[in-house]
Parts: C-alpha cells; sequence; structure tokens
C-alpha cells in the first residue's frame, strides 16, 4: 500500500501545478499557455522515455506475436506523441484579432465610400434546394456595404432554371458552366472569370453572412501580405452527434474546439489556414497562384499552401460572422469528414504540399502536415483493442514491470492531458463524451485514413448532403455493429479471465490494469453507440429568442416575450393565460415586424401563472426576405456557453435508457 502511495506523487504534483497555478492563471495568455504546454510537455517526455527504455527494449527478442504487439503498440503512441507534440506547440499561443478589427476599421471605412475596393460574393451551388439557398443570397445581398461595390454571384454547377429565375429576381448573377470539372475549385474558378471584384469572399451555399461581415474582415488587407481572412463556421442547427445523444442544448457542436480555440492559436504562429466558406480572398493574390487548386478534394487548404509558397498569409478573425448547417444526419457527417481527411492526407503527395511546397519554412511544414489525420483514429482503435487483445490472448502492450510504474509514470500523463484540455477549453471538452465521439467516428474514418495513403487520388468530391434534414429514424448498422463486436469481445474477455480454468492470462499485475482499461472502454463504447441511432429532427430551425411582443386578438392585447422564432412559426409566453383556441388569428407585433398576421397552433401552460402560445404564419417576397434577414444575420446564435455536467450526464442517462420521441417542432 506505501508503494503506491508512493507511486502517486507525480500524479499529485501534476495535480498540484494545475490547481495551484494553471487553472488560475489567464487562460488567453500567451505566457501562461506557453508554460502550462511546456509542463505536461515534460510529463509526456518523462513517459515516453519510460515507455522505451523500461517496456520496450527489455523484451525479449523471441519474434513472437507479444514482441510484434509490443512494438506495435509503442510506435502508434510515437505517432500519439507527435501529434500532441504539434498540439502543445500550436496551443501554447493564442491570438484575439477583435481589437485589430476594430482598430483598422475605423481607419478603413473612414475613407470616402467610392475609394472603398469591390467585392465579389461567390456562393458554389450543386444540388441545394431554394430554401437552403435563398438564405444565403438574402443574406449576401443585405450585406453592409455599399451596392455599387458589392456583387453576389451564384456558381450554380446544375445549371437549374428555377435558380436562374431567382437569382435575376433577386438581384444575384447566376452562373453556370458547360461541365463541373475540378468540381467546387472548377466552379469557382469559372466565377473568377466572369467577375472583376478586389475582393472575393466565398460562403457555401448553406452559409449565411451576417450584415457587418466584410466591415469586420476587409481591413486586415490594409497588410499587403495578407491573402486570405478566414473566420469560424457557426450552425443555426444541431449537429448529428448532438441530437443523438439527446445533448442539444447542453454540448457545443463537434467543431467549436476547432474554429474556437485551435485556429486561433494557430493564427498566432501564423499558420492559419482557409477552411473555404465564411472566408473572403484577395483576388490579386488568387490569380498569382492560378486561381483556386483543383490538385487536391480540399481547395481550401491548398489554396492556403499555394499562397504561402508565394509569400501570402491568411489571417484568422475568431468572430461570429455567419451562420450554416451542420451537417443533418450521420451520411452527410461521414462524407463531409471523409472529404476532410482524404484531402489533408492528399497534400502530402502534391508538388505544392507541406512536404515538397516551394517557399515554407520547416516550421510551416510540420504544421501543415496532416499528422492529425493520419494518427488520431489508428491510436483510437489500439486504445479500444489492447485490453481485448491481452484478454484473449496474454499479449500485454509492454514488458511489465508492476502497476506501480504505470502509476508512477502513465497517471500523470493522462491526468496532465485531461486537466490541459479542461483548461484550454472549459466549454468544448469532457473525457468521455469526447472519447465516445472520437470512438464512434473511428470505425469509418480508419479505413478512409488507410484507403488514402493507398490510393490518394481517384475518388471524386462528394457534396454534403444539406436541406434534406432528418425527420425519420435511421440507424448507421455498420458503425453500431462494429462497436458492438468490441464491446462484446471485451466484455466476454472480462468473464472468461474471472474464471481460473478459463483464464488466458494467469497470474499478472498487468491483469488489474486491463480491468480497469476494459471497463472504461466498454462505457465510451456504450456512449458511442448511442449515436448510431439518429433521432427524428425537423427541418425548421427554431432560435431561442427573448424578445418583447405584444399579440392582439379580437379587441384585447397581451404584453408577452417571444422565446422561439422561425421562417414559419414561433412561441410566445406570457403571465396570464391568452383567451384563444388553436385556429384562432392573431397579430404579433416584434422588431421589425408591426402587424404579423398569425394563426393560434397551440396554447398550453408551461407552469404555475406561465402559458405559451404557439403561433404560425406564412410569409412571402420581401417579408420572408426580411425575416431572413432577421434570423440569420446576426441578432440570433445557437451557441452553448457553459457546460452542464450534471445535465450532459442526465441527458446521456436518459437515452440511453429512457424512451427516445421525436424532437418537439
Amino acid at each position: 500500500m506505501v508503494q503506491y502511495l508512493i507511486a502517486l506523487a507525480p500524479t499529485l504534483l501534476v495535480a498540484a501545478f494545475f490547481f495551484i497555478f494553471a487553472l488560475n492563471w489567464p487562460r488567453k495568455a500567451t505566457w501562461s499557455r506557453a508554460l502550462t504546454c511546456a509542463f505536461v510537455l515534460a510529463v509526456a517526455v518523462r513517459y515516453m522515455i519510460w515507455r522505451f527504455v523500461f517496456t520496450v527494449l527489455p523484451y525479449p527478442m523471441d519474434w513472437s506475436f507479444g514482441l510484434f504487439w509490443t512494438w506495435f503498440v509503442f510506435l502508434v503512441e510515437v505517432g500519439a506523441f507527435a501529434d500532441i507534440l504539434l498540439f502543445l506547440i500550436a496551443m501554447s499561443r493564442y491570438v484575439d484579432r477583435s481589437a485589430e478589427a476594430d482598430r483598422l476599421g475605423q481607419k478603413f471605412f473612414a475613407k470616402d465610400p467610392e475609394r472603398l475596393p469591390s467585392v465579389d460574393i461567390f456562393i458554389p451551388t450543386y444540388n441545394e434546394p431554394l430554401d437552403v439557398l435563398e438564405r444565403t443570397i438574402i443574406g449576401a445581398l443585405a450585406l453592409d456595404y455599399p451596392k455599387d461595390k458589392l456583387k453576389v454571384y451564384v456558381l450554380d454547377d446544375k445549371r437549374r432554371d428555377w435558380l436562374k429565375d431567382y437569382c435575376n429576381q433577386k438581384g444575384a448573377v447566376h452562373l453556370t458552366r458547360p461541365d463541373n470539372s475540378h468540381a467546387k475549385a472548377g466552379n469557382m474558378n469559372n466565377g473568377l472569370k466572369f467577375s472583376s471584384g478586389e475582393f472575393i469572399a466565398i460562403f457555401d451555399a448553406d452559409f449565411v453572412p451576417y450584415r457587418n461581415f466584410l466591415r469586420r474582415t476587409l481591413p486586415f488587407f490594409e497588410d499587403t501580405t495578407i491573402g486570405i481572412v478566414q473566420t469560424p463556421q457557426h450552425f443555426f442547427n444541431k449537429d448529428p452527434v448532438q441530437s443523438n445523444l439527446s445533448l442539444e442544448k447542453v454540448w457545443p457542436d463537434e467543431q467549436r474546439l476547432f474554429f474556437d480555440e485551435m485556429a486561433a492559436s494557430r493564427d498566432a504562429w501564423d499558420v492559419s489556414f482557409c477552411c473555404g466558406s465564411c472566408s473572403i480572398a484577395r483576388r490579386s493574390a488568387i490569380e498569382t497562384i492560378g486561381g483556386f487548386p483543383h490538385d487536391s478534394i480540399t481547395e481550401d487548404l491548398l489554396t492556403t499552401l499555394a499562397l504561402l509558397n508565394k509569400g501570402y498569409k491568411t489571417r484568422y478573425l475568431n468572430e461570429r460572422l455567419s451562420m450554416g448547417l451542420a451537417a443533418e444526419n450521420l451520411k452527410g457527417y461521414f462524407v463531409q469528414r471523409g472529404r476532410w481527411c482524404r484531402g489533408g492526407i492528399q497534400t502530402i503527395y502534391l508538388h505544392n504540399g507541406p512536404l515538397r511546397g516551394p517557399g515554407l519554412n520547416l516550421f510551416q511544414r510540420f504544421m501543415f502536415l496532416p499528422l492529425s489525420w493520419l494518427v488520431q483514429y489508428t491510436v483510437r482503435f489500439v486504445i479500444l483493442v489492447v485490453p481485448a487483445v491481452y484478454l484473449w490472448t496474454g499479449a500485454a502492450p509492454l514488458y511489465f514491470t508492476g502497476t506501480d510504474d504505470i502509476v508512477w509514470y502513465q497517471l500523470p500523463v493522462l491526468l496532465a492531458y485531461f486537466l490541459l484540455m479542461g483548461w484550454l477549453t472549459p466549454t468544448r471538452y469532457l473525457p468521455l463524451v469526447s472519447s465516445a465521439v472520437g470512438a464512434f467516428g473511428t470505425f469509418r474514418m480508419l479505413p478512409v485514413v488507410v484507403s488514402s495513403l493507398i490510393k490518394p487520388f481517384g475518388v471524386p468530391f462528394r457534396v454534403t448532403p444539406k436541406g434534406s434534414g432528418n425527420e425519420e429514424s435511421e440507424f448507421d448498422a455498420y458503425t453500431f455493429f462494429s462497436i458492438a463486436f468490441w464491446i462484446a469481445v471485451t466484455a466476454l474477455g472480462l468473464i472468461v479471465n474471472i474464471v481460473p480454468e478459463w483464464s488466458r492470462i494467469g497470474e499478472g499485475e498487468f491483469s488489474v490494469v486491463s480491468a480497469y482499461w476494459a471497463a472504461i472502454n466498454i462505457l465510451v463504447l456504450m456512449v458511442a453507440a448511442l449515436i448510431c441511432f439518429e433521432k427524428p429532427r425537423p427541418l425548421l430551425d427554431s432560435f431561442a429568442t427573448n424578445e418583447k411582443a405584444r399579440i392582439a386578438f379580437e379587441a384585447t392585447a397581451l404584453a408577452g416575450t417571444i422565446t422561439s422564432l422561425s421562417l414559419e412559426d414561433g412561441i410566445a409566453e406570457f403571465d396570464v393565460e391568452p383567451r384563444v383556441k388553436p385556429g384562432d388569428p392573431v397579430i404579433v407585433e416584434i422588431e421589425g415586424f408591426p402587424h404579423l398576421r398569425c394563426t393560434v397552433e397551440k396554447v398550453s401552460r408551461l407552469k404555475k401563472r406561465c402559458f405559451a402560445l404557439k403561433f404560425s404564419y406564412r410569409l412571402d417576397g420581401e417579408c420572408r426576405d426580411r425575416m431572413i434577414v432577421k434570423l440569420y444575420t446576426g441578432e440570433y446564435s445557437q451557441d452553448i456557453h457553459e457546460l452542464d455536467k450534471s445535465a450532459i450526464v442526465g441527458g446521456l442517462w436518459s437515452r440511453m435508457f429512457g424512451r427516445t420521441t421525436r424532437a418537439p417542432a
């Protein structure tokens, strides 16, 4: 017992460092980040030295399965260490450019409006329906910028007559081309031929720019070395992970970690990169590299690399300046991630990629390596299978010396990583949920990694399906049965080794560690399995609001609060019961809409002395455009600012053991 307490000393030191120092330091200050990341790196280096010298080299060279398994697991850990090293370096800095945007903007827009640069808005589209496209087109046309300096181009690769008519009606330019060569990059290069703006802002067909987008981004181009300004991608719907885990209101979308934290840190090192949508580029810089590159299916990342080759930087402004559609179902989720993964891996084979691209320094080459795509899914898979392999074969992943060594060397690394992530990303990371999401993606993404390494090219660009929603319950059978298989194998391995006559591992201290490891894996996989069951979600996006309103019906009017609003309906709450019934006409008075004719859909009591009235309406023409601008161009958001851990646990428990119901409209 004493030796185990002594073995806890490094872990207690890690805990003391974080709770006494790091957790009380300013999270976004470079000095505190650098010190904290350096401390975690030192703990990790200590572990890797022990791992190699004492648990790999001593293994007898008997050419057994155990020898190969030990070396394989260690090499995977080396890959994980390299990935974490790059992560720690990147995250050791942080920059917030909002104050810079304020300062530059005051000077930039103080000039005569006639001297402001011309801007083209590119909206590349392939198969998105009108209810998706109209938001983006109307939002782009409503940008706060001189109209004689702004043109909106809808780049239609499906050549749809109805879309041409809609663009003509609204005042946007509809462009097509005779073929779809080079997919999105080719479509935008065609747009370059027919446009002339000094700057080009790009929004995917499902992303709506906020009205102040150009006012916040354009001033950065006063620095002639800036080729692109990228802004984060935020979403007005919930992604499949949030919905399928019943965590819509308490867990952020999966991309928040990158866009809110990692991208800003990369920008501090001048290694930020373009993510396609929600960005703006200098036309002369794009022309310098011969247009948008099409050698990779992720033309955005390759554009950044090609610009770096010519000395142009990508700047990142971490402000919510647009909103779009997250993948609406698991099919779209994996189409999107698969394209990102394959495109990132393709860059290592290209002449202007991180390995061979001219003009890149050594640091840039390392920071643009797609190491995370190459390593993360292999690491997650090995973490999941190590206990099962040991329980069924007796092959440990290391030449084992004692449980106290695991506690002395490995436990401090795990604690340091969890505490670091909790400090760097306090509203974006929880070990159980984050690990479950990673495990869920592993079974589909690992084959993509392997196939991309073997045959990086030849797979066509696939558009993420948007606008289809997820109105029916779907089931990801492949991922579910992959997860179920490893749960069963791990659980049966535990059961088999409980019975001495059946045990495959005999006596050994690693059996204790493997039992804990196996139990944690089973729990993580059970949560991951929940994501495989799609929860039905309506197509219509409703925004949570807190807006004063007045509801008039017959000869009565009530003051209330609008708590939810969409393009077709809303919910108002009152302190007194409204004397209306479903089907009654009412007039809703809200900002921008002083005389909104609505129909009562439902009246319900929420709690004592509080009532809710759901109403619907139908808007056409200019009124619908005004509601699009109101809802989608800056007043509302779906952001989750704090993690309610008890609500997360409750949501997972309810999803796992409770009754599944259709999401409310």
